[in-house]
């Protein structure tokens, strides 16, 4: 999986650099990180964003965004550490999409 870099929108303005999705990749996690997806195919695809936390032992429950067709735009976020980073790394989460087809993101920090 890669890491999607993340860009910092700043007081002076941001344009972001959208990427193609795949499969799978990994965000930087943080109070103030954020994925925005853009979705312009003909259908509606979900976004996964793998739970790794526990509470009293029991697993969270993944967080699934639905993005609609054509113009769909959603931005999702807070990314916290404490509900999504990596067992392996502390500091990624793990993100998987339904679809790739037509489907850019962005990984941005605020």
């Amino acid at each position: 999986m890669a890491l999607l870099a993340q860009q910092v929108v700043a007081l002076s303005g941001l344009t972001p650099t959208y990427s193609a999705a795949a499969a799978s990749t990994t965000v930087t996690c943080g109070e103030r990180s954020f994925l925005h997806v853009k979705n312009t195919n003909g259908s509606s695809m979900t976004v996964t964003l793998t739970a790794t936390a526990k509470v009293r032992g029991q697993a969270a429950a993944d967080v699934v965004v639905t993005v609609p067709a054509t113009t769909g735009d959603k931005m999702i976020g807070p990314i916290t550490a404490d509900l999504f980073a990596s067992a392996v790394d502390g500091v990624s989460a793990s993100v998987t999409y339904s679809s790739t087809t037509s489907v850019t993101v962005a990984s941005l920090v605020i």
